[in-house]
């Protein structure tokens, strides 16, 4: 059994980035399978936006960006 803590957002993050990329994978198959145009667009739109916010995770996970980092514990002044 695998352990972890329960309130790491890391554990979080990376179980919802595999749904999300199942998700963008099944999006992708499903354009193959249709015929509208317009389901076909809002498939590969859906797999886009879906991947942007996989991209928003992975930057969570790394700090990337600066809402993601720490905030510096020096008060601040007024």
């Amino acid at each position: 059994m695998k352990l972890y803590a329960a309130n790491n957002p890391i554990h979080h993050t990376q179980k919802l980035k595999t749904q999300m990329r199942e998700l963008i994978d099944h999006l992708r198959a499903d354009i193959e399978k249709v015929s509208d145009a317009k389901a076909r667009a809002l498939f590969e739109t859906s797999a886009e936006v879906i991947t942007g916010l996989v991209k928003a995770f992975d930057d969570f996970e790394q700090k990337n960006e600066s809402p993601w980092q720490a905030e510096p514990t020096a008060a601040h002044p007024e």
